[in-house]
């Protein structure tokens, strides 16, 4: 890569170093060079990666490698420096002693690589300026071009991850290679320095497009999928309810007199579960019905079955409390017994009828004010 160089963003200028070797400079002069340095250290650090990014994309990155380099271990002479300067420093509590010591390490020799002449804090930071300022003419780079590098590699990554996204998608793989195409032309033109920052805004917009369509798509897919087994779990435990269901039913006609006339559902009737969400929940919504459907049944047929049951218990208590206030005596109370258990026992049983004759029975069967077990 080569060509002109394009004009840098706004930057900021290394501070003036105060005093002179051997001499304690002022404490303001000194606080304000560290603030201006320390901006310095990171403005230039962060210019020394993005051209570090650029160098590394361009067709000949070796070119640059040694000069990036070179660049970086200056700078990080100039680092360690001001780390020294900062502890002698010490919040600014300084002496005369401690003055003259900053003075020493700011216009003191610098070793800003093996084997280099030393040079002063100031020379070398005005030597990583001129090797930033060569690099950025040698790169034809703008700071801000850096931002275009990694945009492209994060469309790049983003293009990987819906490419994932879309396999077995035939119409979304070949939208997703025309994306891959056009970015990897944008690429060869920002390599070659050409202003691709409108281009790739739009690039940008339709790879998060296609990223987004395709998780959504995605979470469609497996929405449907966990909803389909969903139904085929319900549908097949409705179907093993009905045998069930069939045999109370059946019991309930045999034992009960006028019994129910609940349909059991026969589940089997929805036909397959279907593919597609709307077929999907249409069939869910009839599920439900069915299941409904279903509970309304089972009530209705183990009601009856359940208040025989209770009534019987009940009769049976009724006579134990007759036995035991002497009310089984009566012929009336006997006569009564008699034709609730005969209620109760006959099969078909009419639920209503003995329920009637088993309240009777536990009215008589109550002890008498002033009898054996009545109030006195």
């Amino acid at each position: 890569m080569s060509g002109t160089a394009v004009a840098a963003a706004s930057e900021v200028v290394a501070p003036v170093a105060p005093g002179r070797l051997g001499e304690a400079a002022p404490a303001a002069d000194l606080m304000r060079y560290l603030d201006g340095l320390l901006a310095w250290l990171d403005d230039r650090r962060t210019r020394l990666d993005a051209l570090d990014t650029a160098a590394q994309a361009a067709t000949d990155a070796e070119r640059y490698t040694p000069d990036v380099v070179l660049a970086l271990t200056v700078w990080q002479s100039v680092r360690t420096r001001a780390d020294e300067l900062l502890v002698v420093w010490d919040g600014g509590r300084v002496t005369a002693v401690e003055r003259e010591r900053m003075s020493q390490l700011v216009w003191g020799r610098v070793d800003t690589r093996p084997g280099a002449s030393a040079v002063s804090l100031p020379e070398a930071v005005t030597l990583c300026d001129a090797m930033v300022a060569a690099l950025r003419t040698r790169l034809a780079f703008d700071p801000d071009s850096a931002d275009v590098v990694a945009r492209l590699r994060g469309v790049r990554a983003a293009l990987v991850r819906a490419e994932d996204l879309a396999s077995g998608d035939g119409e979304a793989v070949a939208r997703l290679a025309a994306l891959r195409e056009r970015e990897e032309r944008l690429s060869a033109q920002a390599s070659r320095g050409g202003d691709v920052s409108g281009p790739l805004a739009e690039l940008e917009t339709r790879v998060a497009h296609a990223e987004r369509d395709l998780m959504v798509a995605v979470s469609q897919r497996r929405s449907l999928t966990r909803a389909r087994a969903d139904a085929l779990a319900t549908a097949a435990a409705l179907e093993a309810r009905e045998p069930a269901l069939h045999e109370l039913a059946d019991r309930c006609r045999r034992e009960v007199a006028h019994p129910p006339r609940n349909a059991v559902p026969d589940v089997s009737r929805l036909g397959p579960v279907p593919e597609d969400r709307a077929g999907l929940d249409a069939f869910v919504a009839r599920l439900d019905a069915v299941g409904r459907a279903l509970d309304a049944a089972q009530d209705a047929y183990s009601e009856p079955l359940r208040e025989r049951a209770r009534l019987r218990y009940r009769l049976g208590q009724a006579v134990t409390l007759a036995a035991g206030n002497g009310r089984d005596a009566s012929p009336t109370v006997r006569a009564a017994h008699d034709e609730a258990r005969t209620a109760v026992e006959t099969t078909p049983c009419d639920v209503d009828l003995a329920r009637a004759l088993v309240e009777q029975y536990e009215h008589l069967a109550r002890p008498l004010p002033g009898g054996r077990g009545g109030a006195r």
